[in-house]
């Protein structure tokens, strides 16, 4: 999401799912049950916006670079039916006819602005001229004879008649950016929406104006989208004064004020009316389900990472579990994987990236973060307090908890040992570059694996560190290590793509390697069974090894598509998550 940029979502023509993008993945979901989600992650690039053809059968989404790719919804694998680069710019919009066979996008370009085509040849069937700078928005009317409308940012919206289609006239009663323009189901009205907050209304047909919405003005702010009921009497919009307005066209006046809210982030970006659902995207990326009887608060919201999740770590309370992960932005997401609900933290927490988290026996989400601090937020309070909030002297990379109130955290050139949320003893000038750190289970040992490939084992003797002068050496700098939850080994990954696991009581001799990645493992964690652990990383593999028998290993290729596995965390012995740069968090059932 970003500050002043329309968000399109698309609607299902059967009204079961809605669509919208983010990173470089579409995601499809289930408008009644939002848990159920389907990504799409073949971009190479950022995607801007997807829309279902009017059969349901296909979906044309299209990206920063000017590609639009049309791929089948029927198949799991979503196949990709037909590429094409209509225009050298971002995507800003598409539209279909409907029969399915043409469509237009438009965006930004060096040459054009737009282009109208057949969807199964790309070959040319009219021309979006008449526009000075980038297209924001175009719509076709849904019947003979057709129609087609666009919005630019030169303050000008323009009409044409078709197949081809050719420009009949422009329309300027805006005085601003137009950001949006649809057509009526009926097709027997459009309107256009602006960053002036006004909404106009046209005739369908001979795209002659015949009023405006709300008199004067429409919002206090600019309108960046707006979307008709199905029969086509009524439409909402979205505007950046953070309210979403239903409005009864006909009489030209606004039936009910929807508020979501007064920061920033609750500038309404995007909206959709699908049979009797009315959904708004804000600025924070929560999706809000609108309730007409209870216009000041909505039915759900659908909370997520809008960033690139970097760490992941479960929860059990009560039989129930939850899935904790942070992200670029330093946006901690609970999920619930018993009802599927996201939700987040109440209050201010980290204000950059979330680099690793792990739970301490209090009941804590001990969380470090890039801002250079540690947090332990309450599991049961949900939410975040500064009086849990420890400042480092560098910016951390990783922390452990164990018995007795202890974390232990690596800093950038840096040891710090904590017990009870206080810190009681730092270690500087280490001799080499600490990257990873963890505490034996039962808070006697911390080793420590640095970027010199050796993992550096030191006592915890009271409030310190003491260094045994003992070192274990890995294949190459270590990126990841964990040891298993009885305490009885320790796996370490490292940068030559290997996993190496250490028996603790046989005085940390070597017992197994494990190869297979092909890229850097970046992510380790074992399962509780303690016989089975699972690596992830940069070839965007899973691996999930077996401690006795380095040949016999279960692969989840490709789990995350095109992204670099970044978290892993075990539910039960069977279940496993995991995160990726594509902020979405998946779960996978294993079976031996």
């Amino acid at each position: 999401m970003e500050r002043g940029v329309a968000k399109v979502i698309g609607g299902d023509p059967k009204g079961n799912n809605f669509l919208y993008t983010n990173g470089k993945c579409v995601i499809i979901r289930n408008i009644e049950n939002p848990a159920i989600a389907d990504i799409y992650t073949e971009h190479p690039h950022q995607v801007t916006v997807a829309k279902y053809a009017p059969s349901g059968f296909y979906i044309a989404s299209g990206d920063v670079s000017g590609k639009i790719r049309i791929w089948d919804t029927t198949q799991k694998e979503h196949i990709l039916k037909y590429e094409y680069t209509p225009i050298s710019g971002k995507v800003k919009d598409i539209a279909w006819t409907e029969d399915s066979k043409r469509m237009a996008v438009v965006g930004d370009g060096r040459e054009k602005f737009g282009s109208v085509f057949l969807w199964d040849s790309g070959s040319s069937v009219g021309e979006l001229s008449g526009h000075s700078k980038l297209i924001n928005s175009v719509d076709i009317r849904q019947k003979r004879p057709y129609r087609l409308a666009l919005a630019s940012d030169d303050a000008s919206a323009s009409f044409f008649e078709g197949p081809p289609f050719k420009f009949k006239f422009t329309l300027g009663d805006h005085s601003q950016f137009v950001n949006c323009v649809r057509f009526s189901p009926d097709g027997s009205r459009f309107v256009t929406a602006g960053a002036d907050g006004q909404i106009f209304v046209y005739d369908g047909t001979n795209g002659e104006r015949v009023g405006s919405l709300g008199g004067e003005k429409a919002h206090k702010g600019g309108i960046y989208a707006v979307s008709w009921s199905p029969d086509s009497s009524q439409l909402i919009s979205a505007s950046g004064d953070k309210t979403v307005k239903l409005w009864d066209v006909g009489a030209g006046t606004a039936v009910t004020t929807f508020n979501l809210g007064s920061e920033v982030a609750d500038q309404q970006l995007g909206c959709l009316w699908q049979k009797d659902h009315l959904l708004s995207i804000s600025l924070s990326g929560y999706i809000n389900y609108l309730d007409k009887n209870n216009p000041d608060r909505p039915i759900r919201t659908i909370k997520g990472h809008t960033k690139s999740i970097q760490c992941v770590t479960v929860h059990k309370s009560e039989g129930r579990s939850y899935i904790y992960s942070g992200s670029h932005d330093g946006h901690i997401n609970i999920l619930s994987q018993h009802t599927g609900e996201n939700d987040c933290f109440k209050g201010k927490g980290h204000s950059n990236q979330v680099s690793k988290m792990v739970m301490d026996e209090g009941g804590h989400l001990v969380s470090c973060s890039m801002d250079d601090t540690l947090r332990f937020t309450d599991l049961n309070k949900k939410e975040y307090s500064a009086s849990d909030v420890v400042k480092m002297d560098f910016q951390p990379k990783s922390v452990s908890a164990s018995v007795g109130g202890l974390s232990l955290v690596v800093c950038i050139g840096q040891l710090v040992l904590l017990r009870e949320k206080k810190k009681v003893f730092t270690l500087d000038n280490l001799g080499y570059e600490a990257e990873v750190g963890v505490i034996h289970p039962g808070g006697t040992t911390a080793a420590v694996g640095g970027t010199d490939g050796n993992v550096h084992l030191y006592s915890v003797q009271g409030n310190t560190l003491k260094d045994d002068g003992k070192t274990l050496e890995a294949k190459g700098p270590i990126t990841d290590m964990a040891y298993s939850n009885d305490g009885a080994y320790l796996a370490v990954i490292d940068e030559k793509k290997v996993a190496t696991v250490y028996s603790v009581a046989d005085g940390y001799s070597m017992k197994n390697d494990f190869y297979g990645h092909h890229a850097k493992p970046v992510t380790l964690a074992w399962s509780p069974d303690n016989e089975h652990f699972a690596t992830g990383g940069m070839d965007m593999m899973v691996y999930v090894w077996t401690l006795s028998d380095p040949d016999k290993r279960i692969k989840l290729p490709d789990a995350h598509r095109l992204h670099h596995v970044s978290g892993l965390a075990w539910l039960d012995e069977h279940t496993l998550v995991t995160t990726s740069h594509d902020a979405s968090v998946k779960q996978w059932t294993v079976t031996y």
